[in-house]
């Protein structure tokens, strides 16, 4: 967006966020502050980042909430697991991309000729949106709203945390970010000849990441690249070596 919109523009545009959240906001000053960033807002108090500290909190909690909910048996370190990836600033910017919240975004000049906004704001700006939503609407809402675009995150998140093939997984999420193949390192190995165990790291360019143990090097790779994924995605790594 530019700097001062055309009014006309500028409606349009929160009916167009309207329609995206399907939510429509009695309060549309409100509405407009969530979608304006620092860049553009005459004082930062004018911008979203207030209201993004609040959406942050009730994201997590609604989140927390549904992860308690769908999945019973998991302990509280799964759950854990599943949250952070899921309310991550990848995840957000995701949520906020298939939203088409780039389109209602109001930017400075400087960063709305940029070809693509980075995630962070991508980020922030569905953080406001929900402190927004709930401020304007409150909790049923925003749960609403969370739970319909997340839960394909929290599924999409729990399938590829169990039982999946974590060197693929790593391929495919380096080849995405354009980091380079990942090398596998034998490190070290203990054990009589018949039952050793093997100590294997992955790195990617000039990025080492946490190594694994396994009983044979097949299952010392699978570890250490769980271990990587973890660490790109800013998750522990649960392989943890002595």
């Amino acid at each position: 967006m530019t700097e001062q919109p055309d009014s006309d523009d500028l409606s349009e545009t929160l009916s167009f966020c309207e329609r995206t959240l399907q939510y429509q906001f009695h309060d549309r000053d409100l509405l407009l502050r969530c979608l304006t960033h620092a860049s553009v807002a005459k004082i930062r108090l004018d911008s979203n980042e207030r209201l993004e500290f609040l959406g942050d909190a009730i994201l997590g909690a609604i989140v927390c909430h549904q992860l308690f909910t769908m999945y019973p048996d998991k302990t509280e370190g799964e759950l854990t697991r599943v949250k952070s990836v899921v309310v991550s600033r990848t995840s957000c910017a995701k949520i906020a991309t298939d939203l088409e919240l780039d389109r209602c975004l109001q930017l400075g000049k400087g960063l709305s000729d940029h070809e693509s906004i980075p995630l962070s704001i991508m980020a922030a700006v569905f953080e406001s949106l929900v402190a927004g939503v709930y401020l304007d609407g409150g909790y049923d809402h925003v749960s609403e709203l969370v739970r319909r675009v997340v839960v394909p995150e929290i599924e999409r998140t729990v399938e590829t945390s169990h039982g999946k093939n974590y060197k693929s997984l790593l391929q495919q999420l380096s080849q995405k970010s354009n980091r380079g193949m990942p090398n596998y390192q034998l490190l070290d190995e203990k054990g009589p000849d018949h039952s050793k165990c093997f100590k294997i790291a992955v790195t990617i360019g000039d990025d080492s990441f946490a190594p694994a143990w396994g009983p044979n090097k097949k299952e010392a790779e699978q570890r250490a690249a769980e271990n990587a994924w973890c660490q790109i995605e800013g998750l522990q790594p649960p392989n943890v070596t002595e």
